[in-house]
């Protein structure tokens, strides 16, 4: 069973930055792509960034691309996102998630295509 844990969340006024850790247990961590998602009230969760399993490819949505930075340190089980420049519209509660498949090459912004979740951090931006 593969946990992971997020950390980092809290209230921040725009243009402040945050960074959000997501630590996983297991030792297979480094043999998948992990994701970023976010969910705001009332809204869909939608994709924010993922990174490859060994760390050298990093996909972002177009709504936080030049903002957020993912990353990753496999000795340490854990992935990361940078967030700065935050705006309003970045309030959501943050969730990071585990690829489905083990070496998987690409990209994919569907949540379905992620098998295990953490419990979510909160970030609320203020305006």
């Amino acid at each position: 069973q593969v946990q992971l844990v997020e950390s980092g969340g809290g209230l921040v006024q725009a243009g402040g930055s945050l960074r959000l850790s997501c630590a996983a247990s297991g030792r297979t961590f480094s043999s998948y792509a992990m994701g970023w998602f976010r969910q705001a009230p009332g809204k869909d969760r939608e994709f924010v960034a993922a990174i490859s399993w060994r760390g050298g490819t990093t996909y972002y949505a177009d709504s936080v691309k030049g903002r957020f930075t993912i990353s990753r340190d496999n000795a340490k089980n854990t992935v990361y996102l940078q967030m700065n420049s935050l705006k309003p519209e970045d309030t959501a509660d943050y969730y990071c998630a585990r690829r489905a498949g083990v070496y998987t090459i690409g990209s994919t912004n569907t949540p379905r295509e992620y098998d295990y979740w953490g419990q979510g951090t909160q970030v609320t931006v203020s305006s």
